[in-house]
């Protein structure tokens, strides 16, 4: 299937590597996986070269007679322990220690303790779904056992430590119940449902919580699940116990990472990003700041625009308009008349020394568009607009006791006081009148 084809590439790449090591076994079972998983010409001829080889070197070319020849050994093995059952039981008090499989990184032969693989039988012997006996907490435990628990198992079953056969499948199985059981949202889930809260298999799928982003105990976000060798890392401070040099089931020349996952639905692995998360945190960083850029980008036109129109204004030295005042007082004792609608108003001796104004002033000619135009017509727009509020106030006012007058359907009613009030003047309407600005 093409969904297998990256697992399969992976599986040549280590082939090739046990090959070049002169692990000739190892290469060759990398290698039939491989095929198994994806067929490519590749690893049709790597198999070939793998094969003509080892034969070259004496060994059998064949994968079946390595295999019936590890069967006749293991079956010796344990016919030799059921006759001699003192001599093995000697062995293990003398030794803590026994032989483990071929399974290291480079086929070499990994050590384990009764002990550890005590530990192994025991995760192994639990169901795959059945977190809370994979880690040997009650259902009621807090947090903080759970932790504990993990903790325990996890050095406990560390491939680098533990050698015994089934060691990663249980790390792994530790792993995937310590993801689900350290989550509340995963593992209110799974107490409701009994199954694996991310599986598609599970009735769980639209719990609320999105199978593409793993809301993770230690922060951060993982398209699918995170790997038990990431977990174990993040857990430990990302401590050094990494295999080869990288993640724990990661490819030896970067890229994807695949997880195991157990669920109702079997076997299945999941693709976690590695080496690109830093690359893709520096791009989506980028593109944020761009973005936030181009939404502000209008408020910076917009501030670079007032601030052209304040420039002449910043370096002009312009002379602020004199004081005047509508009433006569100590400080404006000098009274004039605007040009325009006769609106008397008062200044102080100031305004003939003005600098805009005394030049207009002392010629005695009022000419359209002078500073001396321009101070009256301020001065006019000022009386007029305070008319105008006084007058729309006595409207209003005028109307109130109209209404108030009239009462409900004007029952009982004197229309001669409300002919009286309509006729009422107000005097700054009357005013503005004069000055021909109301009708």
């Amino acid at each position: 299937m093409e969904s297998n084809k990256d697992e399969a590439l992976k599986c040549l790449r280590i082939a090739q590597k046990h090959r070049d090591a002169g692990n000739f076994p190892s290469a060759r079972k990398f290698c039939q996986k491989s095929l198994s998983l994806f067929s490519t010409p590749e690893a049709e001829k790597l198999r070939e070269s793998i094969d003509t080889v080892a034969a070259a070197a004496g060994e059998s070319a064949s994968p079946s007679s390595s295999t019936s020849t590890a069967n006749g050994n293991a079956q010796a093995s344990s016919s030799s322990t059921e006759t001699h059952p003192s001599a093995s039981s000697a062995k293990h008090r003398g030794s803590a220690k026994v032989n483990g499989t071929a399974g290291g990184i480079n086929g070499e032969k990994r050590e384990y303790t009764a002990e550890q693989l005590n530990v192994v039988k025991r995760v192994k012997s639990c169901k795959v779904t059945d977190y809370y006996e994979i880690m040997a907490v009650k259902r009621e435990c807090e947090e903080a056992d759970i932790k504990k628990a993990y903790r325990k198992l996890a050095l406990a079953l560390h491939p680098d430590k533990n050698g015994a056969p089934g060691a990663d499948e249980a790390f792994k199985m530790v792993s995937k119940a310590f993801q689900v059981l350290s989550d509340p949202q995963k593992r209110v889930a799974f107490d409701q449902h009994g199954s694996d809260p991310e599986s598609r298999f599970s009735g769980t799928s639209s719990s609320g919580f999105s199978p593409g982003f793993s809301s993770s105990p230690f922060g951060g976000g993982f398209e699918g699940e995170m790997s038990p060798e990431d977990l174990f890392n993040m857990f430990f401070g990302g401590g050094g116990m990494a295999m080869n040099g990288g993640g724990f089931g990661a490819s030896p020349f970067g890229g994807p990472v695949f997880t195991a996952t157990f669920g109702p639905g079997g076997f299945r692995t999941t693709r976690v990003r590695t080496n690109g998360r830093q690359q893709g945190t520096a791009q989506g960083e980028q593109a944020q700041a761009r973005s936030v850029l181009m939404q502000l980008l209008p408020l910076l036109i917009l501030f670079a625009f007032s601030f052209s129109s304040m420039l002449p204004d910043l370096f002009s030295t312009s002379i602020p308009e004199p004081r005047f005042a509508f009433a006569k007082s100590s400080k404006y004792d000098l009274e004039r008349q605007t040009n325009n609608l006769g609106i008397k108003y008062h200044v102080n001796r100031d305004f003939y020394t003005h600098p805009n104004i005394a030049a207009d002033v002392a010629a005695g000619k009022y000419r359209q568009g002078s500073a001396l135009s321009r101070f009256e017509s301020n001065i006019e727009h000022v009386f007029t607009q305070e008319l105008y509020s006084q007058c729309q106030r006595g409207i209003n006012e005028r109307e109130r006791r109209k209404d108030a007058e009239i009462g409900f359907f004007g029952v009982g009613t004197d229309w001669e006081k409300v002919k009286n009030i309509e006729a009422e003047k107000i005097d700054t309407c009357e005013e503005l009148r004069k000055l021909g600005l109301l009708k």
